[in-house]
C-alpha cells in the first residue's frame, strides 16, 4: 500500500495504468473466493460491446457579435412626426428672436442620421422647411393656430373645482411617486417624451422645477402647455402639476423622436459689454469698483428655486442704483442666463460683472 501511495504521488500515465491492473485482479480474486461483486468504486470501468459509441456534442455556432445600437437604420424610415413646432433641446433656455452669430460644431443632427425627416439647422429642426419658406423674427402664425386648435380639442370642457382638487390630491407625495424633474437645461425635448409616457398610467403629473429656468416660471408653464397640449392645474412653490386633458387617448399619442445626445450651444452675442451705454470706459470701472463695495442683496444657492428674483430686484432698484447678487457656488453658464432673464422680465438693466 505504501509502494500505491507513492504512486499515486505522482501524476503520470503508468500510475493509472497500474492501479487499474491492481483494481482489476483484486475484483477478480474476490468474486472466484467469496461469490463477492465488488462495487462500482472498484470495479474496473470497462466498455461493453453492445454499447453505442457516443457522437460528439456538435452544438449550433453562436451567431458573431452585433452592438445594439439606435444608429443602425438599415430597412427602415425615419420618422415623421405632425407635431406643430420646432425641435429644439431646450424650449424654456432658448430664444427665437435671438438668431446666433455662430455655430461650435458642424450641423450633425442630435437625432442621428437618417432618423428623423427635418433637417437640422444647428439650432433647432424647423416643422416648416428653411428652403421653402424663410421665417425671421419668430415662427410661423400658422403653426401657432394648430397647436391651439390641437390643445383645444384635446382638452374638452373645462375641468370643475371637485375635479380639479381630487387630480391635485393623487398627485401628492404621500400618493404617488410619479414626478417629473427639471433641472438647469429646463423643458427639453425628451422630457416631451417622458411626460406622456406618465400620461398613459395617470391623467396628471407632478412637475418638480429647479435651478435657473425657476427665474421666469411664467414662462416654464406656458412652454409646457405649449408644447405638450396640457394644462398646469396648480403651482405652489416650483411644483406644478399638468393635466392631460378629458379628450387624451394614450393609443394616438404624438410620435416624439428622442435626441441621442445634446448638441452644442451656438455662439450669440455677448451679454456683458466693455462699456455702459453711455458711460465712458472709466465711468464703467469706477461702477463697476462701486458695485463690488455694495452689500448683497441675496445668496442663490446651487439648484435652487429664484422665483423671488426678480420682484425683490425690482423693489432694490427703488432706492439704488446698483444691486449685487452673490452667485458663489453658481457655474459661470448659470449666472449668465440669470442674468440675460432679469433683464428681460426686470426694468430694463445693464450688468457689469
Amino acid at each position: 500500500m505504501s509502494f500505491l501511495k507513492r504512486l499515486t504521488r505522482q501524476n503520470s500515465p503508468t500510475v493509472t495504468l497500474l492501479t487499474r491492473h491492481l483494481s482489476s485482479a483484486t475484483s477478480s480474486k474476490l468474486h472466484d473466493r467469496y461469490n463477492f461483486i465488488p462495487p462500482s468504486s472498484i470495479s474496473s470501468e470497462t466498455e461493453s460491446p453492445n454499447d453505442t459509441p457516443t457522437k460528439p456534442n456538435k452544438k449550433k455556432p453562436k451567431p458573431k457579435y452585433k452592438p445594439t445600437s439606435s444608429l443602425d437604420r438599415t430597412g427602415r424610415k425615419p420618422f415623421n412626426s405632425n407635431l406643430p413646432f420646432d425641435f429644439r433641446w431646450s424650449y424654456t433656455e432658448s430664444s427665437q428672436t435671438v438668431r446666433p452669430i455662430g455655430l461650435r460644431e458642424p450641423k450633425y443632427s442630435p437625432f442621428g442620421p437618417d432618423r428623423l425627416d427635418r433637417p437640422w439647422t444647428g439650432v433647432c429642426a424647423p416643422a416648416v422647411d428653411p428652403k421653402v419658406e424663410c421665417l425671421e423674427g419668430g415662427e410661423d402664425l400658422k403653426l401657432e393656430e394648430e397647436r391651439k386648435k390641437k390643445r383645444g380639442v384635446i382638452q374638452g370642457e373645462p375641468l370643475t373645482s371637485a375635479e380639479r382638487k381630487a387630480l391635485v390630491l393623487q398627485c401628492e407625495r404621500r400618493k404617488t411617486k410619479r414626478q417629473v424633474n427639471m433641472g438647469r437645461d429646463g423643458l427639453t425635448h425628451n422630457m416631451l417624451n417622458e411626460i406622456h409616457n406618465h400620461w398613459k398610467f395617470t391623467e396628471a403629473i407632478r412637475i418638480k422645477c429647479m435651478g435657473v429656468p425657476t427665474v421666469d416660471m411664467k414662462n416654464i408653464v406656458s412652454q409646457l402647455e405649449d408644447k405638450t397640449f396640457g394644462k398646469v392645474i396648480l403651482r405652489h412653490g416650483g411644483t406644478l402639476v399638468l393635466y392631460r386633458g378629458r379628450n387624451y387617448n394614450p393609443k394616438r399619442r404624438p410620435v416624439i423622436p428622442l435626441m441621442l445626445w445634446k448638441p452644442h450651444e451656438p455662439v450669440y452675442p455677448r451679454l456683458i459689454k466693455t462699456t455702459i451705454e453711455g458711460l465712458s470706459i472709466n465711468e464703467t470701472k469706477e461702477m463697476r469698483k462701486r458695485g463690488l463695495n455694495v452689500p448683497a442683496l441675496t445668496k442663490l444657492a446651487k439648484n435652487g428655486f429664484y422665483a423671488f428674483l426678480v420682484p425683490m430686484v425690482r423693489d432694490a432698484f427703488l432706492s439704488s442704483e446698483l444691486v449685487r447678487i452673490d452667485c458663489e457656488g453658481l457655474e459661470r453658464s448659470d449666472y449668465k442666463k440669470i442674468g440675460c432673464k432679469l433683464r428681460k422680465t426686470a426694468v430694463p438693466i445693464n450688468f457689469i460683472f
